[in-house]
């Protein structure tokens, strides 16, 4: 899911538009950060590697973080044999004969045109191309792969929407061998989640489980079409739940990540992550490059609840604040307290600090402040960041949201209005 084939163009992701509420856009203003704000910023720096438009996966680059050389992703993986499966010791083959019917292979394919060098659009060369003096442009094909999975027996399918970003034609392949014209219903770039239309009835369709009670250890499978491997199986465990998109390297999602050490490899974008049961759990997406057995998806209720809105309207709209924000730390409480410039004064070490406010946003009108410590929200002690992003994500726009601020050494009560997440048209 993540390296493009060769003749496929990389293409930067949109870095300078951050879509969490523990990453908020900053472009309209540059203001110079206090160094505590520095410090904490340079807490969380992590490389997000190009964006794998039409190639069915992204890579989370974070050589800071895991210490590891950042390299191109080896076909071969060294898993070891599971401990202890279930008493069922043909429980994978029981999920695949159960679901393999259901995920689907994804091409999409786009035409590019080619920009020529500065020096062959020279003005004496027109006459070699009549008197208009156009140089032709050249045009290319750009094809990538990618998985989805049937939630409806007419048709709809989801996907990531990396894998049809920008796609002319999208063309679905059933493990059957059936041939569908695929038609985007929506994605929606923040969670990284598509619904394609295919016209098709009595389909096989996957069983969707629930990945709010996900617990680290649980079994893992994930199927899919790693790098050009029909029908691949690949098991392991949930390693972990709740990752957030700033902490793997992808700050420009907005999503609490599936952590699993089941195989991924470029292809599998798009596929489901599965349970002992044969449920989907999750959507695969994304690997951290350079390390074995660090696979993210996005749990299948969001992706659920992200698809009824797309199904729906063709788009989405995200609950908004426009802070950025960091756990508060004893150091990162000694760092403010002992720097003279900074102008505040933390008496706590509890709470998630507010590092800087979008001017203009919903967060700017209701007064929050840069230095601010979010203590409780709607009545809830808050700890960190990826909890305050999960509570605005839950909520409505236009519906009041109660903050306990702590505010040099004073209680301060704000009520913020969440507003739609500002598009780039808007931004």
């Amino acid at each position: 899911m993540l390296n493009k084939p060769d003749n496929q163009q990389n293409q930067t992701p949109k870095s300078d538009r951050n879509t969490s509420d523990s990453q908020i856009d900053s472009q309209n203003t540059n203001p110079k950060p206090y160094p505590w704000v520095r410090a904490a910023m340079n807490l969380s720096l992590v490389v997000l590697g190009s964006g794998m438009t039409l190639a069915g996966g992204y890579i989370a680059s974070s050589q800071h973080q895991l210490g590891t050389n950042v390299s191109n992703l080896a076909v071969n993986q060294v898993k070891a044999e599971p401990l202890n499966p279930p008493a069922n010791s043909n429980y994978v083959t029981s999920v695949v004969n159960k679901v393999g019917t259901a995920v689907v292979r994804i091409e999409a394919s786009r035409t590019v045109k080619s920009s020529l060098p500065d020096e062959l659009n020279d003005p004496r060369l027109r006459r070699f191309f009549g008197s208009e003096g156009g140089i032709p442009q050249q045009k290319r094909l750009e094809r990538g792969t990618g998985s989805g999975f049937i939630i409806s027996a007419d048709g709809r399918i989801l996907t990531n929407a990396h894998v049809v970003d920008g796609a002319d034609k999208v063309q679905v392949i059933l493990k059957d061998g059936r041939k569908f014209q695929g038609k985007v219903l929506g994605k929606d770039e923040l969670t990284d989640v598509a619904v394609v239309q295919i016209q098709a009835n009595n389909l096989p369709i996957v069983a969707l489980g629930n990945s709010d009670q996900l617990q680290p250890g649980e079994w893992a499978i994930a199927i899919g079409n790693p790098l050009g491997l029909d029908n691949t199986v690949t098991t392991g465990i949930i390693s972990a739940t709740g990752r957030s998109s700033n902490l793997i390297g992808a700050g420009d999602k907005r999503v609490s990540y599936i952590q699993t050490d089941a195989a991924i490899n470029p292809g599998n974008s798009g596929g489901p992550l599965l349970n002992a049961r044969g449920e989907v759990i999750g959507m695969n997406t994304a690997i951290i490059q350079g390390a074995q057995g660090l696979g993210f998806a996005i749990p299948i209720n969001t992706a659920q609840r992200i698809s009824k809105q797309l199904i729906a309207t063709g788009t989405v709209q995200h609950p908004y604040l426009g802070i950025q924000m960091q756990a508060l730390t004893p150091e990162l409480k000694e760092n403010i307290n002992s720097d003279p410039n900074s102008g505040l004064d933390v008496d706590t070490d509890k709470g998630v600090l507010v590092r800087r406010v979008v001017p203009n946003s919903p967060a700017d009108q209701a007064g929050i402040r840069a230095g601010d410590i979010i203590e409780k929200l709607n009545g809830q002690i808050v700890t960190d960041a990826d909890s305050v992003q999960q509570a605005v994500e839950s909520s409505k726009i236009g519906t009041d949201l109660r903050m306990e601020l702590r505010r040099n050494g004073q209680n301060v009560a704000i009520a913020v209005r969440p507003g739609a997440f500002p598009t780039q048209a808007q931004q």
